[in-house]
């Protein structure tokens, strides 16, 4: 299907969006007409995002944020709106990862994670909602992971805010779906970011950051009378 300006008009903003995978999804978003605001917390990633976005032809509003503060979300919802518009499309991809045996973890390291990955969604969502509602339109997807479906050693604190996020975005569906706003949650399996566990595997057998963006393409232009709840990704060899 050719997306091609089938966004035209409407404003996205995506959270984590300095590389990898959110990178990948605000290029696609204004590739298919979309105003684009991206947010992350390093500047200087930040900066050369939108200067790759910029050389692509895709315009930009780049807003260094902590996603984990209510203060700074509510700081660049507002500015998106303010700049751009009422924001259609929020794809909630910010996370972080640590990973070895639970019982040598601390709690800084379950509240850097959980926070990044669960909280900072109830925050942006929150945020977004009231004017999506008074419009009576909108799309939220939430970059889950296949690990918010599977458990594997090492993987504790991550697995746990990532099924945390599985929940959190159903039960937002249910909350949100009678005021016109769609609400899926994206879970895909090993992806070719700086992000990944890479030991061991083929990056080149892996999901690509494009391949995550093509589904929230898929999922912003369903027709209006239905929506996907939730979207699980696997590459097409074990890498």
């Amino acid at each position: 299907m050719n997306y091609e300006e089938t966004l035209s008009g409407q404003v996205a903003l995506v959270t984590g969006a300095s590389r990898g995978i959110g990178l990948a999804v605000a290029r696609r978003l204004g590739r298919m007409g979309a105003q684009i605001s991206i947010c992350a917390r390093n500047q200087a990633n930040l900066e050369e995002a939108r200067s790759s976005l910029r050389d692509t032809g895709v315009e930009v509003l780049a807003s260094p944020t902590d996603v984990t503060r209510e203060d700074q979300v509510s700081a660049v919802v507002r500015k998106t709106q303010e700049a751009l518009g009422p924001i259609d499309i929020l794809v909630n991809n910010a996370g972080i990862g640590v990973f070895g045996p639970f019982h040598q973890q601390g709690e800084a390291q379950w509240d850097a994670v959980v926070d990044t990955n669960l909280k900072s969604v109830f925050l942006m969502s929150r945020a977004v909602a009231p004017e999506m509602i008074r419009r009576k339109t909108g799309h939220i997807i939430n970059i889950s992971s296949l690990a918010g479906r599977n458990t594997f050693a090492n993987g504790a604190i991550y697995c746990a805010s990532k099924w945390g996020l599985l929940g959190l975005s159903g039960c937002m569906a249910e909350d949100l779906r009678g005021h016109g706003i769609r609400v899926s949650a994206i879970c895909p399996g090993s992806v070719n970011t700086e992000f990944s566990l890479l030991a061991g595997k083929d990056p080149s057998k892996m999901l690509q950051p494009a391949d995550v963006a093509h589904a929230v393409a898929a999922l912003v232009t369903q027709a209006p009378g239905s929506f996907i709840s939730e979207v699980q990704m696997r590459p097409a060899q074990k890498p």
